[in-house]
């Protein structure tokens, strides 16, 4: 997507004032437009594909279909469709079931305006916002499961040296375009790599990536780079 291009976003949320609210803000700014509205995951499961939007804000829990069933449901067939979920508490327990069924965002109600225009252009680029009480609370519930019998999934596929670098800079928080900068590489070429790295550890997004790092050791970064963990609980894991 070009600097100038319009992000193209479907809401979700079976609160219609609060919908309208979003939706009325949203146009305001310039760089957005809203494309449709949903009031529940049925609604957005079957608009989605007419819509195809680069982003949907997706409320967690609603009546009918729950947001995490149709963000399940909706990256099976729009898989670059990015899925930002919303939720009233940094308490609510669906944020680990959020990003395993693909949403690679989750953003509070009380947001502030600002945050919430960051968070979407942010996730257009290949972040992912996640607040830092909420990045904490993704990791130990990773680290919960991973001590918990679990059917076998396919082993992951060797990474090349290359790929090793990617994935700790992507683990590091550095969007497609930083490391680019420190590889001197095309970003395209970045893009490229990240997506062969998600496709060889069978993971869904950046989230998943840091979580992997830090469960099973980070490859060595270069130089001037941030620890992993610093990456994962601070405000965004992009």
């Amino acid at each position: 997507m070009s600097e100038s291009a319009r992000i193209r976003i479907m809401l979700v949320d079976d609160h219609a004032l609060f919908r309208r609210g979003i939706a009325s803000v949203l146009r305001a700014e310039p760089g957005f437009e809203v494309v449709g509205e949903a009031e529940d995951g049925v609604e957005a499961i079957a608009q989605a594909p007419g819509l195809r939007p680069d982003v949907i804000l997706m409320d967690v829990r609603m009546p009918r279909v729950s947001g995490l069933e149709a963000t399940r449901q909706i990256l099976g067939t729009l898989p670059q469709t990015k899925i930002l979920m919303l939720s009233m508490s940094e308490e609510d327990d669906a944020v680990f079931e959020a990003v395993k069924n693909g949403a690679q965002g989750y953003l509070l109600k009380a947001a502030e305006p600002e945050e919430l225009f960051e968070a979407l252009r942010g996730i257009v680029r290949g972040e992912a916002p996640l607040s830092g009480r909420l990045a904490v609370k993704l990791l130990r519930e990773f680290a919960r499961q991973a001590h918990e019998p679990a059917p076998p999934a396919p082993p992951p596929t060797a990474l090349n040296p290359r790929e090793k670098e990617i994935l700790a800079l992507v683990a590091d928080g550095k969007t497609n375009k930083e490391i680019a900068t420190i590889l001197a590489l095309a970003e395209n070429t970045v893009k490229n790599h990240v997506k062969s790295v998600l496709e060889k550890l069978h993971l869904e997004n950046r989230v998943q990536a840091a979580v992997f790092v830090l469960s099973n050791g980070s490859p060595t970064p270069p130089s001037g780079t941030v620890p992993v963990v610093a990456a994962c609980t601070a405000r965004r894991v992009r």
